[in-house]
């Protein structure tokens, strides 16, 4: 991660740089270690030394030979065993026609059961190995496709990292970012233009998120607050989009001293916004991120205090302090239409507060990483996905969160996910610069294309879907200074695989 980003809190200004190399560097050795673990052959294969492979194709195609030697195992193992079934009814048989002289006839049809089971056995070894083989082979494809991803518009302007990205949910749409350099911007969608800039926080604004049916927006900061500020802006003449795209998954790798070109002071002729219509106190650490709940009569707060706050907007006082995380908060997400909150900790877990019922309000802790739990976000149905980074992201049924319906591995710590709702798609931004999709089954759809032209040039913090945009519907931000918006165009076939 580049050091030169400002922290979360904005005054200590390494400490989430160091946190967060210090997981990278534990997710390389685990990385080593792993591979260390593959079988023999493959690992001699795929580690040589002169091998030019990357190591996220490497570390791929482990998995790959590992699915292959445990799939074919268990058809070993099956094949044992039907042998000596075969084995077992060849003895009785063989017994059964000593006893009967002379009955051919029912020797006869002991042949023919003999016949038909062992048809059948062998009809079920065939079975098996073409569903393990199509599955192998459709891991394969997952990994290959030619889904397009165009980018559409770049969007810089902020002087340090960009912590959040969000996408306003009322007209005009306006897409917002949150960056350590103390403040918050508006930005046209479609001409990438700075419309409004606020800098009413005095630390790092750590998250962003806009008000469901009213132009007020929402920021988390490491001054300790959450403000609560009305906007007002006017959208510019839309410019032509330029025409790049490519497949996805093409890569070529930047320089660590690439920079992103730019106005170091910022856009110009961008109006700034001081003054806060609210302030949300109370938290005695780094509040890291902010949400409205359902109807957006209330907000949610995560700070490094190890509590989770839920305010009265109106009045700005604090109704509930949510408890009983052991470290630091992450994250926190709301469900769209019920009164559901998730926090995330270092703490590896993630917990579930109900607010249903006014009379109780009641909490789940879920235990499903090994390493900080970046982040957990609701899905318009009943799921909840969270990101660590231990390098997974796991999918959760809330109606039984005992163990995750689909696990996804990847080669880099994950950061603040997002999931589209009507394609049901996982946006997951990397430590490692990448930013890859997944459905909510785990397979792997794309990776979004880095090359000299396009793509992150720093650690990806956050991604953001705007499905009912016509031309961005996925944006990206990360410690490279800008946001990224582009257009995802994931075949149908490919989603139902």
């Amino acid at each position: 991660m580049p050091v030169e980003g400002g922290s979360a809190g904005g005054g200590g200004g390494v400490r989430r740089a160091k946190q967060k190399r210090k997981s990278h560097s534990l997710s390389i050795r685990r990385t080593n270690s792993t591979e260390q673990e593959r079988p023999g052959m493959h690992r001699d294969i795929l580690d040589a030394q002169d091998s030019k492979l990357p190591m996220s194709v490497r570390s791929n195609l482990l998995d790959l030979f590992g699915q292959i030697e445990r799939e074919f195992e268990n058809l070993y193992i099956e094949n044992i065993e039907l042998r000596r079934e075969i084995d077992t009814l060849n003895d009785r048989l063989s017994a059964d026609g000593q006893t009967v002289e002379g009955g051919d006839l029912t020797k006869g049809a002991l042949k023919t059961k003999a016949s038909h089971s062992t048809s059948q056995l062998s009809q079920k070894l065939k079975t098996t190995y073409k569903a393990s083989t199509s599955k192998i082979v459709s891991s394969f494809k997952a990994t290959t496709t030619r889904a397009v991803c165009q980018l559409l518009r770049e969007y810089v302007g902020h002087r340090d990292g960009i912590w959040d990205v969000s996408v306003s949910r009322t007209a005009p749409v306006v897409l917002g970012t949150a960056s350590a350099d103390h403040s918050a911007m508006l930005w046209s969608i479609e001409t990438g233009k700075c419309l409004l800039k606020y800098v009413g926080h005095a630390g790092s604004v750590n998250s962003i998120k806009f008000h469901p049916t009213e132009q007020m927006a929402l920021t988390a900061s490491g001054d300790q607050t959450a403000h609560i500020w009305r906007y007002m802006v006017q959208l510019p003449t839309a410019a032509p989009v330029p025409e790049v795209s490519a497949p996805c998954d093409e890569e070529v790798d930047f320089s660590d001293k690439d920079e992103v070109e730019g106005d170091p002071d910022g856009p110009s002729e961008c109006p700034a916004l001081r003054l806060a219509s609210a302030t949300l106190r109370s938290h005695q650490g780094v509040v890291i991120c902010a949400d409205w709940l359902v109807g957006g009569k209330q907000a949610v707060t995560a700070s490094w205090d190890r509590a989770a706050n839920l305010y009265d907007v109106e009045t700005s006082e604090l109704v509930h302090s949510l408890t009983g995380h052991d470290q630091e908060l992450t994250h926190c997400c709301t469900h769209p239409t019920q009164r559901l909150v998730v926090t995330s900790s270092r703490d590896t877990t993630f917990r579930l507060w109900d607010f249903r019922d006014p009379s109780i309000h009641s909490v789940n802790v879920f235990q499903g990483h090994t390493d900080t739990v970046t982040s957990a976000v609701f899905t318009m149905s009943d799921n909840v996905v969270s990101g660590s980074d231990d390098r997974t992201v796991k999918v959760w049924d809330l109606k039984n969160m005992r163990s995750p319906i689909a696990t996804i591995r990847t080669d880099s710590a994950v950061n603040r996910i997002s999931v589209s709702v009507g394609q049901r798609l996982i946006a997951l931004p990397h430590d490692n610069r990448q930013v890859r999709l997944f459905d909510m089954a785990g397979v792997r759809l794309a990776r979004l294309p880095r090359s000299n032209r396009q793509g992150h040039r720093r650690m990806v913090c956050c991604t953001a879907w705007s499905e009912d945009n016509p031309s961005c519907n996925l944006f990206t931000c990360g410690f490279d200074r800008q946001a990224i918006g582009w257009n995802i165009n994931i075949p149908a076939l490919l989603q139902e695989k």
